[in-house]
C-alpha cells in the first residue's frame, strides 16, 4: 500500500475499518505476552547450569591461596579480574569484581560522589549546586531513575546513529552544574547503535568546565553479538588517558546476559585513581564479594574464547527472535510511512519509532490486546518523550511463537493508531 499520507479520507476510513477488525480478532486470541524487559529467557538461563555445581566443596582455593569461602578481597580474586580485564579494556589491577549488578555499582559511584566527591573534584557533590547529568536519549530507564531519584537535573541529548550529538554534549558540558553523562556505547539501549571512533575522541578530549566531570561507561552488550559483524569500538580508558583525562571515564559491564541474570557478576575498570576512590568506599560499605561465583565464573567460562563461544550459543536462541521482529514490522509496516525501526547488530533491543503522537495509544491498544510493553516514554528522562513516538521492544525472554504473536499484533497496533490519528487530524 502507498504511505499513508497519501491516501484519501475514504480510503483512510476503509483502511481503518479493516484495521479494526484485525484488532478484535487479535484481541479475541486471548493473549499473554510480556515484552516489557530485556531478561534472558529461561533457554538461556540453562545455558549455564553446569555452573552452579562449581567450584565444588574440595576445590574452594584461589590460585593465589585465598579461601573463596572466606572474608576479604574486596577487588576481586585476581583471575576473575584476569579473566574480565580485555572485556572491560583495562589491566587486571585497574578492575574490581563485585556481586551481580553493575546498576548496584552505578549506583554506588553515584552515591559516593554525592557524599564524598571523586579524584580532581573540590569536594561532594550534594554540596555544590545542583548538578546536571547528560541523557542520551532515547536512552536506559534505569540511568534515568538514578538521576531522578538523587535529585540529579537530567538533559536529554539526542543520539545520532553513532552516539549522541557531540556538539551538544560539547555545549552542555561548558556548564560546570554537568558533572557527568550516561553511556551504552556498544549495542545502545535501546537504539541499538554503536559509538563511532570520532564520537569516543570527542567524549574523551572534549573541555568540561566541572574538573570532576565522568563518563560512566555503560558497556553492558561488550559481548552480546546477534551477526558475525563485530563493532570497533575505540578502548575509552585508552582514549582519556591519550587525552589528558585519565580519571574522566568509569567502565561497567556484569555477566547478568552471560550466565544467570540474578546470580551473575558485576564489574568496574577505571583509572588507578579512580579504583582506589571505589574501593576506599566500598570498603565500608563491605568485607568482600562473593568469590566462590567468582570461581564459579572462572571455572566454567575459562577465557576469551569461552566467553565468546558461550556467547554464540546466546545468539543462536535470540538471533531467530529478532529476526521474527523485523520479518513482522517488514509484513505489516513497510511502505506506510508511519514506523521505522532499529535492525540491531547485538544487544537486547529493537527501537521503534511510531507516528509522532501515538506512542502511548500503541501501547494502550496492544495491552488491550494482551501484550505488555515498556511505557512509552520509558526512552527518555522523567518518562516524557516530547514527540510521544518511541518505543523499546525486548523480544529476548518470550519464546519464538510468543515474538512472532507479539510483533505482529504491535505491528497492527502501531498503523491502527497512526490511521486513526490521521483521521482525526
Amino acid at each position: 500500500m502507498p504511505p499513508l499520507s497519501d491516501l484519501s479520507q475514504d480510503a483512510l476510513e476503509g483502511l481503518r475499518a479493516r484495521l479494526r477488525e484485525d484488532y478484535a480478532a487479535l484481541k479475541g486470541r486471548g493473549l499473554k505476552l510480556d515484552m516489557t524487559r530485556g531478561k534472558p529467557s529461561p533457554e538461556q538461563l540453562d545455558l549455564a547450569e553446569a555452573m552452579l555445581a562449581l567450584p565444588g566443596n574440595r576445590d574452594t582455593t584461589a590460585e593465589d591461596g585465598t579461601d573463596a569461602r572466606n572474608y576479604g578481597n574486596l577487588q576481586g580474586l585476581p583471575e576473575t579480574r584476569a579473566l574480565f580485564a580485555p572485556v572491560l579494556g583495562a589491566p587486571a589491577d585497574q578492575v574490581v569484581i563485585a556481586n551481580n549488578s553493575s546498576l548496584a555499582l552505578m549506583h554506588d559511584v553515584l552515591v559516593y560522589a554525592l557524599l564524598k566527591g571523586v579524584p580532581g573534584g573540590k569536594g561532594p557533590w550534594s554540596k555544590e549546586e545542583p548538578i546536571a547529568f547528560l541523557c542520551p536519549v532515547p536512552g536506559y530507564d534505569r540511568h534515568f531513575t538514578l538521576c531522578e531519584g538523587f535529585g540529579i537535573r537530567m538533559i536529554p541529548v539526542e543520539m545520532m546513529g553513532e552516539g549522541p550529538d557531540m556538539d551538544a554534549v560539547e555545549a552542555a558540558v561548558a556548564d560546570p552544574a554537568v558533572k557527568g553523562i550516561w553511556c551504552v556505547p556498544q549495542y545502545s539501549n535501546p537504539s541499538g547503535e554503536t559509538y563511532s571512533a570520532e564520537t569516543v575522541r570527542r567524549l574523551a578530549a572534549m573541555k568540561t568546565a566541572a574538573p570532576d566531570f565522568r563518563l560512566l561507561w555503560d558497556n553492558a552488550y561488550v559481548v552480546h553479538h546477534l551477526t558475525d559483524t563485530r563493532p570497533a569500538l575505540p578502548n575509552i580508558l585508552d582514549a582519556c588517558t591519550d587525552a589528558g583525562n585519565p580519571d574522566r571515564a568509569i567502565v561497567f559491564a556484569s555477566t547478568s546476559k552471560v550466565t544467570i541474570a540474578g546470580a551473575g557478576l558485576a564489574m568496574l575498570a577505571s583509572s588507578p585513581g579512580n579504583v582506589r576512590w571505589y574501593l576506599a568506599q566500598a570498603g565500608r560499605r563491605s568485607i568482600g564479594p562473593d568469590k566462590l561465583n567468582q570461581l564459579r565464573h572462572v571455572r566454567f567460562l575459562r577465557d576469551a574464547a569461552g566467553i565468546a563461544a558461550h556467547m554464540e550459543r546466546h545468539r543462536a536462541l535470540i538471533g531467530p527472535k529478532f529476526e521474527a521482529v523485523e520479518a513482522a514490522f517488514s509484513a505489516r509496516l513497510d511502505g506506510h510511512g508511519v514506523a521505522r525501526w532499529s535492525r540491531p547488530l547485538g544487544g537486547y533491543f529493537v527501537t521503534l519509532d511510531v507516528a509522532e503522537g501515538t506512542a502511548g495509544q500503541v501501547v494502550a491498544l496492544a495491552k488491550e490486546a494482551g501484550i505488555a510493553l515498556t511505557p512509552a516514554g520509558a526512552t527518555h528522562p522523567y518518562g516524557r518523550d516530547p514527540h510521544d513516538r518511541t518505543l523499546r521492544i525486548a523480544p529476548t525472554f518470550p519464546t519464538l511463537d510468543d515474538v512472532r504473536a507479539a510483533a505482529e499484533g504491535v505491528a497492527l497496533c502501531t498503523l491502527l493508531a497512526a490511521c486513526e490519528a490521521r483521521l482525526a487530524g
